[in-house]
């Protein structure tokens, strides 16, 4: 990607999801459902042209700041969203971790 197509990321909340636009193009979407608490990210998709310009990483960073400027936890049920934040260890501290999942 040149300047000319850099990517701009947006919350779209009437569609619930951020959205990732080349232009005026539709390159990708992070579909979520929110709380007044937890934002849960439940299906990330990148359009085929364009795979592999990094559209799926700057959703992932922009939804991820959002929810840390909003104070939400956040739970990643899409593998996408999961996995960025594996790799991405300055986010741990946005990770939703439901009750039922912690032992004693």
């Amino acid at each position: 990607m040149d300047d000319a197509e850099a990517v701009s990321v947006a919350d779209a909340p009437q569609d619930r999801r951020y959205e990732a636009r080349v232009g005026d193009d539709l390159a990708g979407t992070a579909a979520y459902i929110r709380t007044p608490e937890v934002i849960a990210f439940i299906h990330t998709e990148v359009g085929e042209a364009y795979e592999g310009r990094g559209i799926g990483s700057a959703l992932a960073r922009t939804a991820l700041d959002d929810a840390r400027t909003q104070g939400l936890r956040v739970l990643a049920i899409c593998p996408f969203i999961a996995g960025w934040l594996t790799r991405h260890p300055e986010y741990d501290d946005l990770q939703f971790v439901p009750e039922s999942s912690v032992t004693d």
